[in-house]
Order: structure tokens, then sequence, then C-alpha cells
């Protein structure tokens, strides 16, 4: 039976890059001094620990276990934490025993990890990845339990329609996990009716319903109103409320004023504006290019320009969020902030932020330029293309479709006046004729965008989430000789360079090696590096994924209302991928401690307000309405009430913008509505409140027995009993006689016989 280990520590004795030999022996000597460091620490900490080698040459793995009764030292700490901080807990101090309450694995390893990484002012070893005394320990990871996994993933079946319990996933991986799997089932739950009510309407009734509208805008206040409650009811079942209290500090922090982090929170800000300024000029002139510029070239090649926005996105757009990210990162390290639940919330608002504008920019320039100012912006290019700066535009255009491979630019309609561009009249590599080009709007580019954001991207993130890695596991396979493997990837090939290390903390002599070597072992160390090999599991990219979606179904589907429906099929099947990316993909989770979703909330809060303005502004622009003649273009039939000319269109414009502001106001109305509302069907009364007021009172009345106080309950009943005066209490005859005179019954009776 291979041994238990709890947690792994990996550990970069590699040299890395050295400029000569004196250099490479110091960097050597500083490995081992760290790793013999980190050995002591961890012994002294009563910790077991040993190294093994890693599959890379200087990569080592510092296996830890956790003895058993250090391990009930540390639950009985945290539960003394807890009640110190004013956590109302099931298991208070001086309650049940361990052994009739014993903790799960997800406590386990969370108790044992908070225990290395803490500080040594928290009580903890103070080892901490990445940190200036702990710099070549790149991370610490927990084992997965595949006999759990393979339970798991089974209870995920195609046959399962409905959504299993989360307790075991909290047991496991963590509240922290079980909340977002929650989440997601919650909300999946909730597309439900929504679904069917997007049904209904495209097939039953007109495009931009006011009706659909409104009630989509309803119904995702109402999403978030409820998760908001649905998150305390959990946490009060799972004992994690209020457990930000009892947070342990980070490693990077260094104490500080509270104006100076918050000074360095506000100096973060232009910097996050400057990247989202040149993020969406960027996504413009992308949007400028694609709907408009490709559409008046007619040269050679003209299929494929078509692509070449795409690769414009793909190439350019990635590499600008990744440099903002690493800014991100660094501002977010430099706020120094002393919790790590603040620092992640910082770190995903600077993150999300931008990533919501590459998600909706592009609708949003479609629905509020492509499709009110289309025509006149169509003009504008050829204007600017073709009449005002031809040679410089010429040449610009020249350099932008060679590079994709297609023809010149140079033949083009010769004449134009200042009234305006002419019908062409000799063929050309550019449409010049004003209503031929005005004929190019794409009129339905607004449903064909959601299908796009909705079907096509979800079925693309489903296949890099679960098929790309075993895609990209066969090829390393095949290419390193050892045929097609699907198997998880190790950290290297089987033909890099290995080296034989040792520590003195292995074992010696003949007969120990060949029994630690053994075949079991062999296969127990193998499993290891395995999971060593797969990256680390990111709450981050999933929450950011679904709070995404929820953005197209609230803000956007009234422009398609199959936009729902699509988005509940896709999260049937996120439920089972992100089990398997979970159990297959990545490492094993490190558990913690939650009560909230923490800034995604507030993001989807953000995101309710804003559906309330953006649907609200698509129904007056686009809604039909009867007394509307549409005249010319596709696009003007699909939009007819936009026809009325250009002053006309400024004024709808700005007439929407007054009824978007004016159903910001409504929105606020209606949100604090529905919020007392269900807080009255949902919250009070419930048995999770009256179970958190009852732990609160247990965790009262254990204190006051600690102090030698009964309880009020059981001192009511020692008052009836006979009580003798005090020493100092005299009483005298007279005293005792007025005492015991009553004349209440007697007054009583005389009433009752006058009656």
């Amino acid at each position: 039976m291979p041994p238990r280990v709890d947690l792994v520590i990996v550990f970069n004795a590699s040299p890395g890059k050295t400029f000569s030999r004196s250099h490479a022996r110091q960097v050597a000597q500083q490995a081992e001094q760290q790793y013999v460091k980190l050995l002591d620490a961890l012994q002294k900490g009563a910790l077991r620990a040993v190294g093994k080698r890693g599959e890379r040459e200087g990569q080592l793995l510092v296996l830890v276990s956790c003895p058993g009764p250090l391990l009930k030292r540390l639950a009985f700490r945290e539960r003394h934490s807890d009640f110190v901080s004013g956590l109302p807990s099931k298991h208070p101090v001086g309650g049940e025993d361990l052994e009739s309450t014993p903790l799960s694995p997800a406590d386990s390893l969370r108790l044992i990890h908070s225990y290395i990484t803490a500080s040594e002012e928290d009580g903890g070893l103070g080892v901490a990845p990445q940190s200036d005394e702990w710099n070549r320990v790149e991370s610490i990871m927990a084992l997965h339990d595949h006999a759990f996994n393979d339970a798991w993933i089974r209870s995920w079946t195609t046959s399962q329609l409905g959504f299993v319990k989360f307790d075991q996933i909290k047991e496991q991986f963590g509240e922290s996990v079980a909340l977002y799997f929650s989440f997601l089932s919650t909300y999946t739950k909730a597309l439900i009716g929504v679904s069917a009510l997007g049904t209904g309407f495209y097939f039953l009734a007109e495009p931009y319903s006011t009706v659909y509208s409104s009630l989509l805008v309803l119904w995702s206040i109402t999403f978030v109103e409820w998760w908001r409650i649905k998150q305390r009811v959990l946490s009060v079942r799972w004992g994690t409320r209020g457990s930000f209290r009892v947070e342990k500090r980070r490693a990077h922090y260094k104490p500080i004023a509270w104006w100076k982090r918050d000074l360095r929170m506000v100096t973060s800000i232009p910097v996050i504006l400057f990247f989202a300024a040149i993020l969406a000029s960027l996504l413009t002139g992308i949007f400028v290019f694609e709907a408009f510029v490709t559409q008046l070239y007619n040269g050679p090649g003209h299929r494929l320009i078509g692509f070449s926005p795409t690769i414009l996105f793909t190439a350019i757009v990635p590499r600008v969020l990744g440099i903002y990210h690493s800014y991100a990162v660094r501002l977010t390290n430099w706020e120094n902030h002393g919790r790590h639940s603040s620092h992640e919330a910082s770190l995903t608002i600077k993150t999300f932020s931008l990533s919501a504008i590459v998600a909706y920019l592009g609708l949003a320039l479609s629905a509020f330029v492509y499709v009110p100012f289309g025509e006149e912006v169509m003009t504008f290019v050829q204007t600017y293309l073709f009449h005002r700066n031809t040679t410089g535009v010429k040449s610009w255009a020249s350099s932008v479709l060679s590079t994709f491979g297609v023809g010149p630019t140079s033949t083009l309609a010769a004449s134009a006046t200042s009234e305006g561009i002419p019908k062409q009249t000799s063929k050309g590599f550019w449409e010049t004729d004003g209503m031929n080009a005005r004929s190019k709007l794409n009129p339905s580019r607004l449903q064909d965008q959601m299908f796009a954001f909705t079907v096509t991207n979800q079925v693309v993130n489903t296949f890099l989430e679960i098929g790309l890695p075993f895609v990209l596991r066969a090829v390393d396979s095949f290419r390193n000789g050892r045929g097609l493997s699907f198997s998880a990837p190790t950290s290297i090939t089987s033909s890099a360079k290995k080296k034989r290390v040792m520590f003195e903390d292995e074992a010696s002599g003949s007969e120990v090696a060949k029994n630690a070597n053994g075949k079991e072992e062999r296969e127990f160390m193998e499993s290891i590096r395995r999971e060593v090999a797969l990256p680390e599991y990111s709450l981050f990219v999933d929450y950011s994924e679904m709070v995404t979606q929820f953005g197209y179904v609230a803000l956007w589907s009234t422009i398609w209302p199959l936009a729902p429906v699509m988005s509940l099929i896709n999260n049937w099947l996120e439920l089972r991928s992100d089990a398997f990316k979970i159990a297959v993909h990545a490492r094993r989770p490190i558990p913690s401690r939650t009560d909230t979703i923490g800034p995604w909330l507030d993001t989807l809060t953000f995101l309710t307000w804003l559906a309330a303005l953006t649907n609200s502004a698509l129904i007056y622009l686009f809604r039909p309405t009867d007394h509307c003649k549409p005249i010319g273009t596709s696009l003007e039939k699909h939009h007819s009430h936009l026809n009325d000319g250009d002053s006309s269109t400024r004024e709808l414009v700005f007439s929407a913008m007054l009824v978007a502001l004016a159903a910001s106001h409504g929105y606020m109305i209606v949100r604090v509505v529905v919020r007392h509302v269900l807080e009255r069907l949902l919250w009070k009364g419930s048995k999770e409140e009256k179970e958190a007021e009852r732990l609160e009172t247990v965790v009262k009345v254990q204190y006051l027995k600690s102090l030698g106080v009964a309880d009020v309950r059981e001192e009511k009943r020692g008052l009836a009993e006979k009580v003798g005066p005090s020493e100092d209490e005299e009483i005298t005859d007279g005293v005792k006689a007025f005492w015991e005179f009553d004349e209440g019954l007697d007054e009583i009776q005389r009433v009752l016989k006058d009656a």
C-alpha cells in the first residue's frame, strides 16, 4: 500500500541561466541551503517530509504527511480562532470530539496547507511559494483521490437530467469549488424558464418584443438576488458564514496605513482606463475594417479578405490582454492587500473589466453604430478612401491587402466629385458606387454575432477545455516515440535528460534502497509526477465564462431570443465538462473556505443594471412600428424606423439614451422590490436563518459555561426553591405579617358577590 501523502511541494533546484562556473556553484549552494531549510522547517513543525526526484532535471518533489495528533491540534486551533472571531460553528470549542465528527478530506488538506503557508505570526511555518524567502518553491499541490474522481465523473451521466448534491464536492474539494458548481447549477436551472420564454417569443412574437425585454430584465434581477440569498443559505449550511474574518495574512503583505493602500488602488485606475482605451480603439478599428472596408473590396482574393479581421484580432488582442494582465498583477501586488480574498477580488475586477470590453464591444458597435449609422459610416469610408486622402489610404490599404496575399489597390474609379461619390464607370478593385455599397450592409449582423457568441464560441471553448489537452498529449507522445498516448502528460519527455539526486533525508544502504525503489513505489511516484505536470485549476476562468455568458443573455438576447436556449444546453454540458476538467486535466484544487462568490456577484449586479439600459435602448431603436414605411436598402427594411433621414436617426438615438436613463432609475426601484420580496420568501423564517441564530446562541452558551455562569433556563428552575434570608437581612414579626397577609382574593370575591 502506498504511503499517505497529503501535499506535494514542488521545489526547483535547477541553476537556470548562469554566467560562469563559480556563479553556477553559488546558485547551487543557495538552492541546497533553501532545500535544507525547507526540510528543517517542515520537520520542526512536526510534519513528515521527504524529497524525491521530479521528472525534469533539478525538479524536486517534497512529499508531506501530517500525523493525526498534529491534525487534531490544528482543527481545535481553527475552532478556537473561529470562536474568537465570532463565526457560528457547528463544532464550537469544547464541542464534539473529532472521533465522532471526523474531518473531511478537504478540511484536512486546507488545515495542512494553511499551516505550511501561513506566516509565523499567524501560527504557521511561513513557507509561501514564490515569496522572497522561498523563491525556489514553485507551488504546493494536493494529490487527486482517483476513486472519488471516477465515481464523480460516473455520476454526471447523460441519462441524469437532474443535478447532483454538492456536499460531496465540498468534502472533497472545499467550499470554494462546491460554491462554483452550486452557482452553475442554480444559473442553469434559472435558464430553463427564460429559455421557454425566449423560444415562445422567437416563434410567435415580433422581433424586439417589449414584453420579452421587460421580462428578461426582471429575470436577470431576480436571478442575481436569488443567488445572493442562496449563497447565504449555503454558507450557513456549510458553516462558512463570515469566514473572511479568519483569513490568514498573505506572505507578501507588509503593514501600511489604510490610506496608502486606498491611494494605490486609486492610482491603478488610470492604467486600467489607458489599456481600456487602447483595446477599445483596436476593436473599433478591426470592426470598421471588417464591417465596411472588406465589403468595398472587389479585387482578387476578395473572399479571403473576409478572414483578415479574424487574423488581426487573433494576432493583436490576446497580446494586448497579456501585456495588460502582467501590469494588473504587478499593480495588485503593489496595492499590498492583507488577505487573499481582497487580493483576488482586486485582480479579478481588473482582469474581467477588459475581458468584458472584448466580449461586448462588438455587439455594442453593431447595435448602436452599424445599424443606425451604417450608411453614413459607409459613405464616410468611401469618401475618405477615394476622395479626401486617396494617396495615403491607397498605400495603407495596399499594404494591408498584400499582407493577406490579395491584389493591389491601384485600379480605382478615377473620378470623384466634392458632392459625393459617383457611380463606378469602370471595373476596379473597390466598390465606389454609393447605392451598391449601402446594399452590402448586413441586416442580420446582430443575429449572426449572437449566434457566433452563444453557439460557436461555446463549442470552441468546450473543445479547448476538454478535447485539446488529449490532442496535445497524443502529439507529444508520438513525437517522442511512445506512440499515441492520451494519458496525463509528464513534465518532460522520456528522452529528456534525467539526473539522480541524493538527499540527506533519503535512507542509505542497499537493502533499504531496494525496498524504496520497489515496483509499488515507482508506480506511485510516476502517478505523482503525472499530476505535478498538470496545470493548476483556476476558478477565475470558469466564473469568467459563466458571467460573460450571463451578460450575453441579459444584455443582448432581445436581439436573438434563442440565446438562453443555447446557453442552457451549453451549461448542461458545462457541469459535466468542468467536473471532467478538474478530475483529469488539472491539479486537485487546494480547498479554501468562502461564503460568497466574491466580486463576481458585484459583476452580475452591474450587468443587470447594464441590461436595463441596453434592452430599453434596443427596444426603442429597433422595435417595428406601424407608421414606418421601409425604403431603400435591406438594412432599412429590417429596421424600418431608421429611414427618415440622418437628423431623425440622430434624434432617435438621443431619445434612446434618455429612455435608457429612465430605465436605469426604474431598475433601482425594481431591484429594491425584488430583493425585499425574495428576502421575505426565501430567508425570513427559513430553517437556515433559525440555524444561524441557534449556532450563535450555542457559541455564547458554551462561553458562559466556561466562565461558570449557568444557563438562564437552569437558573429559572432553581429560583422556585425556597431561599432563606441572607445574613444581613432581619425580618421582624410585623414585617413578616405584612408579607403574609394578602387582600387580593378577598377583594375579587367581594366584587363577584356585588355583581
